[in-house]
């Protein structure tokens, strides 16, 4: 069952942003989430696992796996292909856009000024991740705009 990226955020009030360094350690760390309640995951690709980590978590029952630090556009379909079903961004560029689009990963955007939130919402995206947080100003600067 395809979901949509508001579907798979209602289901978990909170996503663990996870850097897997150890493949090993991939499948226990996501059935201890899932077992605690916690079961949208968003695996970086920042080290060197996160697709294999993707491929391995992805296959834990009840786990809901996404990708992020999403940078180049040939990351989506590898992401994709590893089981993630959704996707996080740091930014928005028309490549990202396109992207998405043609594999099918619902995206979230990482945003952090007013301006780039009007371009995303230009853009059909109605979820964005203010990123990155605290310098952009964190809550005060959710209330502002």
């Amino acid at each position: 069952m395809t979901m949509t990226l508001l579907e798979i955020m209602r289901t978990s009030s909170v996503i663990p942003v996870i850097a897997i360094d150890d493949p090993e350690h991939a499948v226990p760390l996501a059935r201890a989430l899932v077992a605690g309640g916690i079961r949208v995951l968003e695996v970086t690709l920042r080290t060197r696992h996160g697709l294999a980590a993707i491929r391995a978590m992805s296959a834990v029952p009840g786990a809901i796996v996404g990708v992020g630090t999403l940078t180049q556009p040939e990351e989506f379909a590898a992401a994709r292909d590893a089981g993630a079903v959704f996707g996080v961004s740091p930014g928005l560029t028309p490549a990202l856009i396109a992207a998405a689009k043609s594999s099918g990963l619902p995206l979230l955007p990482g945003v952090m000024t007013p301006s780039e939130v009007m371009a995303a919402r230009e853009q059909g995206f109605l979820q964005l991740k203010l990123f990155p947080a605290v310098p952009a100003g964190g809550v005060g600067m959710l209330n502002a705009i």
